[in-house]
């Protein structure tokens, strides 16, 4: 029998996603890490890796297919020695219906389900190469968990049993001890619709990545407890010697940013204050050693936001460099899961569209993120108790209450004031 080719969940928001481009034909041989299609995510355009080895047989989905359902079949595969034309008339899977067919398709009646086979603890789902390796390693396959598709045992399932040693009986496995998490349910969107009838309107369907920002910014708002801090940070300082050392970078093609300044300032704080260094984890608190700094980025029709990874431990220049890599490949969707998913603090800055401050969302499991305002020209008291004029940033640090209290959030905006308004500091 043929093995199905199942449309993949790249991310762990994954719902459905568009098959943008098939790389290989029916009729190719394909073994285990060849990309054979590129699959449209609800985050970026990924490349997906078969798992098996074989010949494509029937493509289910043609590409360019939208809205196709996280573990829809969209090819079969057929093993060494199988002949697709002598293929029974029942093994053919029909392609999942797309978006708009869905859309105007009348529904059918419920065909009647089939009742549960009994469990054959004999019966274990593998694929050939698989088998042959498990022959040669001497290893039992009724002891090895799958991870390809529908719990098929891979290739990668048995080279990983092979490397590890064996988990005794009584050891529970993740998959037992870790709940579903559930979607959050979708409001009718007829009400809404029908309060605008008659007026001039254009329906914008959502994609992939607009109802994923929906759902984890209402979950976010609906059960992180946020409170807000707020300060005023004096910039002349760390203006001055941005451009001296923009000055002196210039030769090596460097120009460090603000934003570079913040990052750095961020991660640096997060190790002074290493108790707000946290994430939530449902039913207990992680706290991290390094410090791992996520950066929002606006793209077209949402936004990344790429992670820092070690960012205490990078120069200026290093993380002005990743920073601008990253922001540019977030714009085209290239960015791989690893490198937007993690980190315990992020960071949102709205100053270079004039907006002077403003309170953001925390994205979980982030334990804060920062606001970061425009600097603008203000009269101060100076030391002197004498009006003087300076550029002043106001910044808000939206906190997750479960993770930090609130002397302690105090704690983490001071030393972020503190290496901002002394950045000559950073560089120690």
């Amino acid at each position: 029998m043929p093995t199905e080719i199942l449309m993949p969940a790249l991310s762990p928001t994954m719902e459905d996603g568009t098959l943008a481009k098939w790389l290989v034909a029916e009729g190719d041989t394909i073994r285990a890490g060849d990309v054979i299609a590129e699959i449209e995510t609800d985050k970026a355009t990924m490349e997906f890796e078969a798992v098996d080895e074989g010949t494509l047989g029937t493509i289910l989905v043609p590409e360019g297919s939208a809205g196709v359902a996280v573990n829809t079949p969209i090819a079969l595969l057929f093993a060494e020695g199988e002949d697709p034309e002598a293929m029974p008339a029942e093994a053919v899977v029909a392609p999942a219906p797309s978006v708009a067919a869905k859309a105007v398709s009348t529904p059918a009646a419920p065909a009647p389900v089939p009742p549960a086979p009994a469990p054959d603890s004999a019966r274990v789902f593998a694929s050939p190469l698989a088998r042959r390796l498990a022959t040669e390693q001497g290893l039992d396959l009724a002891q090895i968990a799958g991870s390809g598709p529908r719990g098929r045992i891979v290739k990668a399932d048995v080279e990983a049993a092979a490397a590890r040693p064996p988990v005794r009986a009584d050891e529970p496995t993740p998959a037992a001890t870790t709940a579903p998490q559930k979607a959050p349910p979708r409001p009718d969107a007829a009400p809404v619709a029908a309060l605008y009838e008659g007026r001039a309107h254009t329906e914008i369907p959502l994609d992939g990545m607009r109802r994923t920002i929906a759902a984890r910014l209402t979950e976010a708002k609906q059960t992180i407890p946020h409170f807000y801090l707020r300060r005023d940070i004096r910039l002349d300082a760390l203006l001055a010697f941005r451009t001296q050392l923009n000055a002196q970078l210039a030769p090596r093609g460097v120009k460090l940013s603000i934003n570079d300044f913040i990052i750095k300032a961020c991660a640096l704080a997060l190790q002074q204050v290493p108790a707000a260094n946290a994430v939530w984890a449902g039913d207990r608190i992680l706290q991290l050693a390094p410090s791992d700094v996520a950066v929002a980025v606006a793209i077209e029709g949402g936004l990344f936001t790429p992670v820092l990874r070690d960012a205490h431990q990078k120069t200026l220049s290093a993380l002005s460099a990743e920073m601008k890599d990253l922001a540019t490949r977030a714009r085209d969707r290239k960015l791989a899961p690893q490198e937007y998913q993690g980190g315990s603090f992020a960071i949102s800055n709205l100053g270079m569209f004039g907006i002077e401050n403003f309170d953001a969302v925390i994205n979980p499991p982030h334990g804060a993120i920062l606001a970061v305002g425009a600097g603008v020209r203000k009269p101060v008291v100076g030391a002197d108790d004498q009006i003087t004029v300076a550029t002043v940033m106001s910044v808000t640090l939206s906190v997750d209450h479960r993770v930090i209290d609130g002397a302690l959030g105090a704690q983490l905006l001071q030393a972020i004031v503190d290496n901002l308004e002394a950045p000559m500091a950073m560089l120690a």
